[in-house]
């Protein structure tokens, strides 16, 4: 298990406390795949999550912040393609 998630998140617009969830979010779903995750601290309004170096959710790209199912999914694709998500894949199918 080597798969590394980082979240940058902007200080000034006062996003931990939505970084540090997702993270909690990710590192539950995500207990047996993640081996790394890092909440790296920004500015410039950035929020955007990686998954082993590539960039899965960007907040200025997409206009929003991601629903948790769909980053879950996001972040399952690049990091464990075959692991069932069971509600949140069946919600979205």
């Amino acid at each position: 298990m080597s798969n590394k998630i980082e979240i940058q998140y902007c200080t000034k617009c006062r996003w931990l406390l939505r970084a540090a969830w997702i993270a909690q979010e990710l590192l539950t779903t995500f207990e047996q795949e993640i081996s790394e995750l890092t909440l790296r601290p920004g500015t410039g309004g950035v929020f955007n999550i990686f998954a082993n170096g590539k960039l899965v959710w960007s907040r200025k790209e997409a206009g929003r912040f991601p629903q948790i199912t769909e980053l879950k999914q996001l972040v399952r694709n690049q990091i464990a393609p075959t692991k069932d998500l069971g509600h949140a894949d069946k919600k979205h199918k």
